[in-house]
This record gives C-alpha cells, sequence and structure tokens, in this order.
C-alpha cells in the first residue's frame, strides 16, 4: 500500500453535530500563538481542511479540529478550528468534542466527578469543567469569550421575502439573528431545507446591507460569517428553539436561489451565546439563569450569563455553554500518491457555491 500523509482523528458528534478531532498526523504549525496558527493553516496550509471536510473523506455538516501544542502555559492544549468556508476563532460545538476527546483519551490526566482544564482557541483561553463518570465525559461546560451585540432589530431586504428584522451578535464568531416567523417556520426538522436557504439568504443580505462589524480587540475578527433563526422552544423545559446555517461553499452574489448551506444538527454554543447577549441587551435574561436552548433535532444546550464585562465600547457578558459528546470511532486517513482528489471534491447536488 502506498500511501502518504497519514492523519490519526477521532470522530465525535455533540448533540448530533458531526466533528472531527485531529489527534496525531500534525506536530506544530508555525505562529506565536493560536490566532497566528490558525491565519497560518487558512493562508499556507489549507489542504489539511480540505482534504479532511470535503467528500470522500467529509460531508457539508461536517467540522474539524486540529489539536497543536499551546502557545500559553496556562493551557493544556491548543486547537484550531475548521469548518467548510471558515477558520472560526471560537465554536463551542468544536470545544465540547475537544475537551471529550482530550480526556476520555487520556490526552490529559481525568479526575473524577470534575476535570478542569484550560484550552487555547484561536479567540482566547478557554476554560473547561467535565463532569466525568466511569471514564465517560458525561458533560462539558465552558466559558466562552465575552459575547455582546452589535445591533438590535435592523432592517435588511431578503429576496423573496422583503423587510426582515435582524439582530447582529458576537458569540466567538459574527451572528445575524432572525426570528423564523418571518419566514413561515417553526424549526421543525422537516422544514430544514427552506431553513437552510432563508438563513443563507439572510446572512447574504446582511453582509450587503448592513455596517461591516469588527471586534475591538482582534481587527482580523470582522464580519458575519453565519446566520442563526430562531423560535419558540418545542420541547419540554427549554426556553427556545434555533438553527444555525453554515454555508457549505461560496456565495454568488448574482444568483440569490442557489444561497443555501446546512443546518447545524447541534442547539451551537457560539449562536447560543449570541442570543443570550441579545436576551440580555433586551432585559429578558439576567445574570445566572440558565437559558435552555435546542436544536433542530431537539437536543440542548444549557447556557448561563455569569458575569458582566466591556469588549471596547460595547457592553457585554460572559457565558457558559453545557453539552454533552459522544466519540463515534477512530480512523487513519491517508492520500493515496496517485488519487486524483488528494484535497477532496464538492458536487452541487449537496454543496452550494
Amino acid at each position: 500500500m502506498r500511501v502518504s500523509n497519514m492523519i490519526q482523528a477521532v470522530d465525535t458528534h455533540v448533540c448530533g453535530e458531526p466533528g472531527r478531532v485531529i489527534v496525531a498526523g500534525v506536530l506544530d504549525v508555525p505562529g506565536s500563538k493560536m490566532f497566528a496558527k490558525m491565519r497560518y493553516l487558512e493562508t499556507e496550509a489549507d489542504e489539511l481542511r480540505l482534504r479532511m471536510l470535503r467528500e470522500p473523506r467529509g460531508y457539508p455538516a461536517t467540522c474539524c479540529n486540529l489539536i497543536l501544542p499551546p502557545t500559553r502555559p496556562e493551557a493544556a492544549a491548543g486547537y484550531v478550528i475548521m469548518e467548510q468556508v471558515e477558520y472560526p476563532g471560537m465554536s463551542g460545538t468544536n470545544t465540547i468534542a475537544v475537551a471529550t476527546v482530550l480526556i476520555e483519551t487520556g490526552m490529559v490526566e481525568a479526575h473524577e466527578p470534575i476535570t478542569r482544564l484550560t484550552l487555547e482557541s484561536p479567540a482566547g483561553l478557554i476554560g473547561i469543567e467535565a463532569r466525568v463518570e466511569g471514564g465517560k465525559v458525561a458533560s462539558v461546560t465552558f466559558e466562552n469569550v465575552p459575547a455582546y451585540v452589535v445591533a438590535l432589530d435592523a432592517e435588511i431586504d431578503v429576496p423573496e421575502v422583503g423587510r426582515v428584522r435582524v439582530d447582529v451578535a458576537y458569540g466567538g464568531m459574527y451572528y445575524v439573528i432572525a426570528d423564523a416567523d418571518q419566514f413561515a417556520l417553526d424549526l421543525r426538522a422537516e422544514q430544514a431545507g427552506e431553513a437552510a436557504r432563508f438563513g443563507e439568504m439572510v446572512k447574504a443580505a446582511a453582509i450587503e446591507q448592513l455596517e461591516v462589524p469588527v471586534h475591538p480587540e482582534n481587527p482580523e475578527i470582522r464580519g458575519i460569517t453565519i446566520s442563526q433563526l430562531s423560535a419558540p422552544a418545542r420541547g419540554e423545559g427549554a426556553h427556545r428553539r434555533n438553527t444555525v446555517v453554515v454555508s457549505s461553499g461560496e456565495l454568488d452574489w448574482n444568483r440569490p436561489s442557489t444561497w443555501t448551506g446546512v443546518l447545524d444538527r447541534s442547539p451551537c454554543g457560539t449562536g447560543t451565546s449570541a442570543k443570550m447577549a441579545t436576551l440580555w441587551a433586551r432585559g429578558e435574561l439576567e445574570l445566572g439563569e440558565d437559558f435552555v436552548h435546542e436544536g433542530i433535532l431537539g437536543t440542548t444546550f444549557t447556557g448561563r450569563l455569569i458575569e458582566e464585562t466591556k469588549v471596547g465600547r460595547y457592553d457585554a457578558v460572559v457565558p457558559t455553554i453545557s453539552g454533552t459528546a459522544w466519540i463515534t470511532g477512530f480512523a487513519q486517513y491517508v492520500v493515496d500518491p496517485d488519487d486524483p482528489f488528494p484535497n477532496g471534491f464538492t458536487v452541487g447536488d449537496l454543496w452550494s457555491g
């Protein structure tokens, strides 16, 4: 067998969202901070992301994480998050996957009933508290970077719909958030195709019509990159229902009918953080109050705002998010030198753009 570039990975799902965690095959990448390492991968070594997320090794809803040595002494490990069209600075679902893999595979020492550690994401240090029972990570709670609101009740023109009210908030990524009833949706699973298309249309319209948000402490984090639709809860004990729409290809601005993505199968950690920031800004969510957010599958994350802070000129809040990951497999990914698609491929029946 002739193979090269062997990557060892652990596959997981977090409340339904598939997430791959690379644990071996990449020793390190250049960069003095994790954000710089992320930028290096994005600009100099993007073939890793393409290979792991495109067909035949991946599919549109898959995410991937690369575990790296930390650049901060407080951190047990660093990680870079890779999605279909971007390298987000932070992702809650992927953080839960990474923490679970590190603990359950023995890469970090586990302590029962609670294992505490710090991870270094490109967005900053993330405190982890994992509840461990019989060697299994029963749940992960992480303290996210501060979340804040950029705009409430802004209006945009969306093709096929007309005027739509949206919020823009940062929860680790910049989200545009719209109530789903503006599209006659209540976010049942059978509406997934419509939700994905409308969510992508909202994002495209917001990018074109709203001022570009820039993170006050890192100007390289800029622009709306993801959308979220919000609806009343359907499950018992939940407070709201959401779906986050992730692009599966680049938008063709001249063909709005092709604007479609895929739904995050989980309730989304950064999306929940952004949503909680909007509720807090409206006086609808208090510090210390649990916020149970359900996703398209009915699975839930529990969020809580633990303190107020400032991010530049913005009033902000620090969220925690709790959720659970399950390991689904262990794999070694390789490249045959004669493979015509070493970095994978996309086909228009599943992929936009």
